[in-house]
């Protein structure tokens, strides 16, 4: 990837990254993937919390622990693109 390009917050249909190529960070697809990475973020937070709850309660029986783990994934997976895109945009990164 290029400097040029911006790894956006979601992938294709085929989970394949997309990019947007535009001329700068007040486009409205560049505010767009702002706003996504906000919410990714914003359920990383509460998935987080939720996972925490689960494997606090001892009670927890095996298909909760995998739920929470899913969800648990699934936010870590979101959290590193937005980290890999974010990265990116760092000038000399």
């Amino acid at each position: 990837m290029t400097n040029d390009l911006r790894l956006l917050p979601w992938t294709t249909p085929e989970g394949k990254p997309c990019y947007l190529s535009a001329d700068g960070p007040g486009s409205l697809l560049s505010r767009l993937a702002d706003d996504v990475e906000e919410a990714q973020l914003a359920s990383g937070e509460q998935v987080l919390a939720g996972s925490r709850a689960v494997l606090a309660d001892a009670r927890a029986g095996e298909r909760a622990v995998r739920f929470a783990l899913t969800r648990t994934a699934e936010s870590l997976e979101d959290v590193l693109r937005i980290a890999v895109s974010r990265g990116g945009r760092i000038p000399g990164g």
